[in-house]
């Protein structure tokens, strides 16, 4: 198998994560790009659950996995991860998992960083961003800061306080300035030091690691966090997240040449979901997103909040498609539209009744966008656990050709159920 970057096609949550553990059996490491422990990924392996939102996905199955540069990394977050997975039966060693030596920390102090930013959005009238509270942003605003702590600099106690000196004289002054309470040192940095000898085995030179595989004819799946629509440039700008999560993300952050990532698949339910807030032009209210959120028990991995439902939208996805550089779609959860009796999907936008095909940039361009959709049939016959395409319905395959046909790339892959093989191949070379 050559290498393959997958990216989430919409807002999150579309299921990369079985999408990569499908994909690890055939590939011999799995690379973290982006994000933090802000977004998580669930795995069904018979009948075990595990709820991954670090760690790559495909160390469940053994594979290698690497946690690249591009990544925010919360070492307090990571070490309680391995001990979940441990708990379970799997166990993470050095030879199973690599670190970047140059990935950005997370520390409490970014979390409480979030927490007031959100609540200073509030007080100003303005529309929270609905982050995950994680410190996830702050952080990354840290690394561009150039203030930020890196997993290289808990191998250095007197380097990391230094470091940390320079991050609390900011970030206290601007507490200071709020009214709220600042952060001392000494907690901080003990808390470093005692996790630092945890950690430091895992981490390592990532980027040489995957020059390596790449000259030994390895291949790599890289694993991307959120999707195209919350990426720092092309998202919904601001309700995004801080990180670059489109294709080109894979190359800056891991440290491989942009011409060693292979082909890109994008990963999209066959309906969308959002999370937080933002603009989302085919959202349902009612009962109708409600029994799309109940079947597809749409509720965040990490935080259990309930996912924002709505109909597939094909501007959104073919634009996704042209900036995340996405060749080829895999659709998931074909099987919680099964017992609808239509099913729609948005093929266009209007805006004061003209037509248009495309995202508006601006938030206030876009509060005027209504969804034109375009109705399907339903089908009656269950798909759930379907593994071929001969076992789908009609209706169903309609669906599919008419999405692929809408965005423009073939539809190679579409998930019918939550178990790993619950998978229907098509347009595979």
């Amino acid at each position: 198998m050559s290498n393959v970057v997958v990216v989430g096609a919409q807002w999150g949550d579309e299921g990369k994560g079985r999408i990569v553990d499908w994909l690890a059996e055939r590939a011999d490491i799995v690379a973290r790009y982006n994000g933090g422990h802000n977004a998580g990924h669930t795995l069904v392996i018979d009948g075990k659950t595990y709820k991954l939102a670090l760690l790559p996905s495909g160390v469940v199955r053994g594979k290698r996995g690497v946690i690249g540069n591009g990544v925010a990394l919360d070492p307090e977050a990571l070490l309680a991860e391995i001990g979940r997975m441990e708990a379970l039966g799997v166990r993470i060693t050095p030879d199973l998992l690599q670190i970047a030596e140059t990935a950005t920390l997370v520390l409490p102090i970014h979390r409480a960083i979030d927490a007031a930013q959100e609540q200073l959005r509030t007080r100003l009238q303005e529309c929270p961003l609905g982050t995950t509270l994680r410190g996830i942003g702050p952080a990354y605003e840290d690394k561009v800061g150039r203030r930020a702590l890196r997993v290289c600099d808990l191998a250095n106690p007197e380097y990391l306080s230094a470091r940390l000196d320079l991050l609390l004289a900011h970030h206290n002054a601007w507490f200071r300035g709020l009214g709220l309470e600042t952060f001392d040192k000494a907690p901080l940095l003990g808390a470093l030091l005692a996790m630092a000898p945890k950690i430091l085995p895992f981490v390592g030179r990532v980027w040489e690691q995957l020059d390596a595989a790449h000259r030994h004819g390895q291949s790599v799946v890289f694993e991307g966090s959120q999707a195209v629509m919350l990426d720092i440039d092309w998202g919904s700008y601001p309700y995004v997240t801080s990180s670059s999560t489109v294709a080109a993300g894979a190359a800056s952050g891991t440290g491989i040449a942009p011409s060693r990532i292979g082909h890109v698949l994008g990963v999209s339910k066959v309906y969308a979901t959002r999370v937080g807030e933002g603009p989302f032009v085919s959202e349902l209210d009612g009962a109708l997103g409600e029994r799309l959120r109940d079947r597809g028990r749409e509720y965040g991995v990490n935080t259990g909040r309930p996912r924002r439902c709505g109909w597939l939208d094909a501007v959104q996805l073919r634009q996704a498609v042209k900036v995340g550089g996405i060749d080829r779609l895999a659709l998931t959860k074909l099987d919680v539209l099964d017992g609808f009796e239509t099913i729609s999907l948005c093929v266009g936008y209007e805006r004061d009744g003209q037509r248009i095909d495309y995202i508006p940039a601006s938030d206030a361009a876009l509060a005027g966008v209504r969804p034109v959709l375009r109705e399907f049939p339903g089908w009656s016959r269950p798909t759930q656990g379907a593994r071929a395409m001969d076992a789908l319905p009609a209706e169903a395959v309609a669906l599919i050709e008419a999405i692929e046909a809408e965005v423009g790339v073939p539809v190679t892959m579409v998930t019918t159920g939550a178990e790993r093989d619950d998978v229907v191949l098509r347009n595979v070379e």
